[in-house]
């Protein structure tokens, strides 16, 4: 027999549920590894101040390309930089283009799947023939031809994040959707008046948001790569700023003399990549297991 909402049943049913989802994810070595990288990624991008050591754009020549110390940690750059200082730092241009980035485009991603879904037949076919035209360009073509145009900077970044990333979202929402709009609830809504965007806010949004949420958390660690990708050929992040991209180009240019310098941006990186897809698949595990199956 089902249980009404009504039924003083549900609230004690619906915490027994979420405490076992919540022992699920104490329980995952997965889980808390994950958690644990994301929060030192976090902390130590919001505190970067008070962490680095030096000031990551001060200059030191004599100490130019000097070997990891314990005065620095992770060695100098050739211009005597504080190498450790500017991966704190760096950390603050990625999670930057991180949060902002993943957030604008699940947002908008969210806001078109659905208006896609749930609209004409004729509005699904222009908006999805849009998300397949931006998803065949590939993301470096895209940045060249866009630097060409208007010339590197970090809010160039943001836009080709948001632009590659987006159509993603909006066709897991659109997938979702569609799904959706014949379902029983949908159709006595609409039988009894209410409007489109009240059923979309109230009913189908709720549906479509968590797995859209977990698939961003799984995209976190996409995005950075990205930035650093373009701040390592020169079309993202300009120096002197710091960014795990232009601190990894850096120590390309120097690798005989200095290999160190990519081995110190290159942990950041992969730590940051694992944190953040750990996190994401537990979620995905736990809250959605066939987007597991789904995407295998």
């Amino acid at each position: 027999m089902s249980v009404k909402p009504s039924d003083p049943q549900a609230p004690e049913g619906a915490q027994r549920h979420g405490g076992t989802r919540l022992r699920q994810f104490l329980g995952s070595w997965k889980a808390m590894l994950g958690l644990i990288l994301v929060v030192l990624f976090i902390a130590s991008a919001l505190f970067a101040p008070f962490l680095a050591p030096y000031d990551p754009n001060a200059l030191d020549i004599p100490a130019r390309l000097s070997v990891p110390t314990a005065t620095h940690w992770a060695g100098t750059d050739q211009l005597g930089r504080d190498t450790f200082s500017r991966l704190i730092f760096g950390g603050r241009v990625a999670l930057k283009i991180a949060v902002i980035g993943v957030s604008v485009a699940l947002s908008a991603g969210l806001i078109l799947g659905m208006i896609a879904g749930y609209g004409p037949k004729w509005l699904d076919n222009l908006l999805l023939l849009a998300f397949d035209t931006v998803l065949a360009f590939p993301t470096i073509v895209l940045a060249l031809a866009t630097v060409a145009l208007v010339g590197p900077s970090l809010e160039l970044v943001l836009i080709i994040v948001i632009v590659s990333t987006t159509p993603g979202y909006a066709r897991m929402a659109r997938t979702s959707t569609l799904a959706l709009k014949n379902d029983e609830y949908i159709l006595a809504e609409r039988s009894l008046g209410a409007s489109t965007p009240r059923i979309l806010i109230h009913h189908v949004l709720p549906n479509v948001v968590g797995p859209l949420l977990i698939l961003a958390a799984m995209d976190v660690p996409v995005v950075v790569t990205i930035e650093a990708g373009l701040s390592f050929l020169g079309l993202g992040v300009l120096p002197p700023m710091a960014s795990w991209g232009t601190i990894l180009n850096e120590g390309y240019l120097v690798i005989r003399d200095a290999p160190f310098m990519v081995v110190a941006a290159g942990i950041p990186l992969v730590l940051t990549t694992l944190g953040f897809t750990f996190l994401g698949e537990a979620l995905r595990d736990i809250f959605d297991p066939r987007m597991g199956k789904g995407r295998s």
